[in-house]
């Protein structure tokens, strides 16, 4: 069983930045390929970007350049760096692991990022 728990959301202006972290309980992290994705209101729920167990990483090709996820294992922590937000990254974003080994998944509770003038 794996437990996740997303932090760092809340409110920027447009242009600002905001890092994501999602911290993992349980063993095996390095193991799990971890992935972002968002949920706005109203919408359905959008890959954001993912990176796996060897460092890896695809991303929502819109958001290239502007979001960067990284993971640190020591840490069972993954991030989400997002930069020169705008006001449509508006959402919930929440967190995701992947088990290949097992397909097992699990997702974290979300984190609201606001972008708003």
């Amino acid at each position: 069983q794996v437990q996740l728990v997303e932090s760092g959301g809340g409110s920027v202006q447009p242009g600002g930045s905001l890092r994501l972290s999602c911290a993992a309980s349980g063993d095996s992290f390095r193991d799990y390929d971890m992935g972002w994705f968002r949920q706005a209101a109203g919408e359905q729920r959008e890959f954001v970007a993912r990176i796996t167990g060897d460092y890896s990483t695809d991303y929502l090709e819109s958001l290239k350049g502007r979001f960067t996820i990284s993971r640190d294992n020591a840490k069972n922590t993954v991030y989400l760096q997002m930069n020169n937000l705008k006001l449509e990254d508006t959402a919930v974003y929440g967190c995701h692991a992947f088990w290949p080994l097992t397909s097992r998944d699990y997702w974290g509770q979300g984190t609201q990022v606001t972008v708003s003038s």
